[in-house]
């Protein structure tokens, strides 16, 4: 395992946290809804790190960053990021954004161009009315903070993986995910559903096509949080873009696939 460092950066009268692993090619990882730095695969996130100098913040109120109790949209949370990058010292970089995280890649790739290298977004979609959506029923499941840990830590899994996949990740990091949940403000919870309605109400659909740093695209077949039709909407409407799906992936499929998917992430970032 590479070594590991941890920080805070005062952003907008916040402190957002962060950790720095590996070494190489700075690459910022910018994680989903309701999850912290602390919430990724470590085998995926240990792959990366053998060819990458990773930077993982938390979102505002998330892990070890505050919260101000103000809301916020994802251009918020996208110039969170860009400060955290600027006030490390670099210049460049290449993002990687999952689910939430993938729509403030694509809005800082928009909005700081000079910043982002290489972008990678996983598991996501361009937003704004072209976005093909989660069910009702999944988007009430997903934003739901009652009943007890364990009860939402199942809830979740089940969001984010097929059913038998789901049920051993349940066996196996229950107990972690469902401590997680608990630590969890409903109140941020909220703000962070409020400016994800937001993207997809507004989002950067139309602009996709600006975009002029190259694009890995990778999405799991059976993701029912954001349909892996995204992807292809994604796919063709930036430029010159990548996009890979991986057979019975999940929402959260980096873990199903944790090194085949950073192997090709890994060579992605290599290409010159």
């Amino acid at each position: 395992m590479a070594a590991e460092s941890l920080g805070t950066i005062q952003v907008d009268g916040v402190q957002i946290g962060y950790r720095r692993i590996g070494s190489g090619r700075p690459l910022l990882v910018l994680n989903g809804f309701a999850a912290t730095s602390a919430d990724w695969d470590p085998s995926f996130i240990d792959a990366l790190a053998s060819s990458n100098e990773l930077i993982l913040p938390d979102h505002r109120g998330m892990g070890s960053s505050t919260d101000d109790g103000k809301p916020f949209d994802i251009a918020q949370l996208a110039d969170d990021a860009a400060h955290v990058v600027e006030t490390l010292g670099f210049d460049r970089t290449s993002v990687l954004g999952w689910s939430m995280g993938g729509f403030i890649a694509q809005t800082l790739a928009l909005q700081h161009p000079d910043r982002v290298n290489k972008l990678i977004l996983l598991s996501t979609d361009g937003g704004g009315t072209d976005a093909d959506l989660a069910s009702a029923a999944v988007w009430s499941q997903l934003i739901d903070t009652s009943g007890a840990p364990h009860e939402q830590a199942r809830l979740l899994l089940s969001l984010l993986f097929p059913s038998e996949v789901a049920e051993s990740i349940y066996r196996e990091f229950g107990d972690i995910v469902a401590a997680a949940r608990a630590r969890l403000s409903p109140d941020l919870v909220n703000r962070q559903a409020a400016a994800m309605e937001a993207w997809h109400r507004n989002g950067f659909g139309s602009r996709l096509q600006e975009i002029s740093s190259p694009v890995l695209i990778a999405t799991g077949s059976e993701d029912v949080v954001i349909p892996p039709s995204n992807a292809l909407k994604l796919v063709n409407a930036i430029p010159s873009a990548w996009l890979a799906q991986f057979p019975g992936g999940g929402h959260a499929f980096m873990a199903q696939y944790p090194r085949p998917l950073a192997d090709l992430i890994n060579g992605f970032l290599a290409l010159g």
